[in-house]
């Protein structure tokens, strides 16, 4: 078994609408609370972490599916939503929606298009992040498959 770890390192030098930062090896940024929560809204949040999280985990693996499965794709590019409820003051991470959207060559088959459509849902429960929230966070799928009218 192997085992990747990946370190973070926070500082937050105030109160609740300070501002702080945090770095990891390819990260760094500063944080604060979202101006929708009455924070200053500087740098990015945890509501934007947790979002980015699940679409680069979701996103990489479809195209890693894609790849293994010898999908050839013009393109392949997504927009994500998150929900987040607050009823009595209580902040709920509720739903991710993904809105991948694949674009196929003008020349794919039946069974390209059929593929593509079954990765996309396939990805969504492969994903490490998908997983790891899996009954706490509602993960909706809306993907878009379609064939380029012309080559690019």
């Amino acid at each position: 078994m192997a085992e990747h770890r990946f370190l973070l390192k926070a500082n937050w030098p105030g109160l609740r609408n300070d501002v702080g930062e945090i770095e990891a090896r390819n990260l760094k940024t500063k944080i604060s609370i979202p101006p929708e929560m009455d924070g200053p809204g500087v740098g990015t949040n945890p509501d934007e972490m947790l979002l980015g999280a699940a679409a680069t985990c979701y996103i990489i693996t479809l195209a890693a599916m894609m790849e293994r499965s010898h999908l050839d794709k013009v393109s392949l590019t997504m927009d994500s939503e998150a929900i987040v409820d607050v009823t009595n003051g209580v902040f709920t991470y509720k739903k991710i929606i993904h809105r991948p959207h694949i674009v196929l060559r003008a020349a794919a088959s039946e069974k390209d298009y059929s593929l593509a459509q079954k990765l996309a849902k396939k990805a969504e429960t492969s994903c490490m992040i998908s997983r790891a929230i899996q009954g706490n966070v509602e993960l909706e799928l809306q993907a878009l498959v379609e064939r380029v009218s012309g080559e690019l």
